[in-house]
């Protein structure tokens, strides 16, 4: 029996649109699976419903918090990725939305999803002129089986786009006793309980690092420390906890799918393991 895979693409603002294009082009390159893929655009809790698994486009948190919020999908998206804990993937926008905490962040115009145990500084590498881009040694993506385990060690060309940092990984205990809520210029996901054992696996996870990126200023008494003593001083730009993972950068906006068959095998191999679909047998 063929089964199907629902992948929502978050497509209130952003770039929706070409995570879309290059995840079919991924679901395209993978060879020797049983699995069939379906790629929908979400924009209401019904569409959400039918996902097994979403990514968050880049774009502006702000706004797609606030359209969220405007259109009942705040809530959805909450119980999809820290209650059900389902596969998820947020890129620089979605990573802010995904994190538990974000700074340079005004009280009442922001609000967050939660699910990558993780402290984010919004706009940490400047403004929109201020963008660059940058060859990421990505040893992951050597775990990808199949006709192109060599393709996937070459350098990835990133773009970053008013990219937020990971700031700080935070312990289960820093994630249970949050006092950020008292900084005017940070805001905290709210906590949700686990829906199930296999959720709540998943959450218990720790964060890991996925990539990292020299450190392009000075901005911290940490990283002058460590400049001083001669230490190479790097930035965390991709992280993953469980079956969430976030990129400070923007995938999408390249014509390189390898992170995206990279994460689409991970997804299969989460199904595999939990035995566990929301899908269609045979298709939709």
């Amino acid at each position: 029996m063929t089964l199907t895979i629902v992948v929502g693409v978050l497509a209130l603002q952003g770039g929706f649109h070409e995570h879309l294009k290059l995840s079919r082009a991924a679901a395209a390159l993978e060879t020797g699976s049983t699995l069939l893929w379906h790629f929908i655009e979400v924009r209401t809790p019904a569409e959400l419903s039918r996902c097994d698994a979403l990514i968050i486009p880049g774009g502006e948190s702000t706004t797609m918090s606030l359209v969220a919020v405007r259109s009942g999908l705040l809530e959805p998206l909450r119980d999809f990725v820290t209650v059900h804990r389902k596969p998820t993937w947020g890129t620089c926008a979605g990573l802010i939305l995904l994190a538990e905490s974000a700074n340079r962040t005004k009280k009442g115009g922001q609000e967050l999803i939660g699910g990558l145990s993780v402290r984010v500084n919004r706009n940490h590498f400047g403004r929109q002129t201020e963008s660059f881009e940058a060859d990421l040694d990505l040893p992951f993506l050597a775990q990808v089986d199949g006709d192109l385990v060599d393709e996937m060690k070459k350098p990835f060309r990133a773009i970053f786009i008013r990219a937020p940092v990971v700031e700080e990984v935070l312990t289960v205990t820093q994630r249970e006793h949050l006092d950020d809520a008292s900084n005017e210029d940070t805001v905290v996901a709210p906590n949700r309980a686990p829906a199930d054992v296999a959720a709540e696996k998943q959450i218990a996870q720790p964060v890991e690092i996925m990539a990292t990126l020299v450190a392009r200023r000075v901005n911290t008494a940490e990283t002058s420390k460590q400049n001083s003593e001669g230490h190479e001083s790097r930035e965390i730009i991709a992280v993953r906890q469980g079956n969430v993972f976030g990129t400070s950068f923007h995938p999408e906006l390249t014509k390189d799918a390898r992170i995206h068959v990279w994460w689409l095998q991970q997804v299969k191999m989460y199904f595999e393991a939990v035995g566990k679909f929301n899908t269609h047998p045979g298709g939709l």
